[in-house]
């Protein structure tokens, strides 16, 4: 590129002064800087842009061959357990084995766990839930606490 020297810079800054005055080359020079900032900062985003697309496109790639890996195994295991099921589903030679008759489990029906205590403390009278003790109301901590708390004797 351009190879600009202390010399070379000496020269160009003697002909500025020459040329534009004191009084406006300090104004001058900050406008040439803030431009040269700018040019700097949008080469930099450009660099920057150019970086993610090649990032971008080590990505896709990546993720293609992931993706293409992870296709592979799937058929792998889908085409095992085909086999599986096919060694599976064959009946084994064998005198005691081909007389046998495959075992199947027990065919059971649901049955209702049978806790129906909601329907017998609904069904006990409240005097009598009273006499017994059987709290009828949830209490929280603070009430129970209150409730149950030594009376100060004075």
């Amino acid at each position: 590129m351009i190879d600009l020297g202390l010399s070379k810079m000496a020269l160009i800054g003697a002909v500025a002064l020459i040329v534009i005055g004191p009084e406006k080359l300090p104004r001058v020079a900050r406008t040439v800087g803030t431009m040269l900032g700018k040019a700097q900062r949008y080469v930099a985003d450009v660099k920057a842009e150019v970086n993610r697309s090649m990032e971008l496109d080590e990505l896709k790639k990546m993720k293609e061959s992931v993706e293409s890996a992870a296709r592979e195994v799937e058929q792998t295991v889908q085409t095992s357990a085909a086999d599986f099921e096919k060694q599976w589903a064959e009946p084994v030679a064998g005198p005691e084995i081909e007389a046998a008759v495959p075992w199947e489990p027990p065919k059971l029906a649901y049955k209702h766990p049978g806790k129906k205590w909601r329907l017998k403390m609904g069904a006990t009278p409240q005097w009598y839930k009273s006499r017994q003790g059987i709290r009828t109301r949830a209490l929280s901590g603070a009430a129970r606490v209150a409730r149950y708390r030594p009376r100060k004797t004075q």
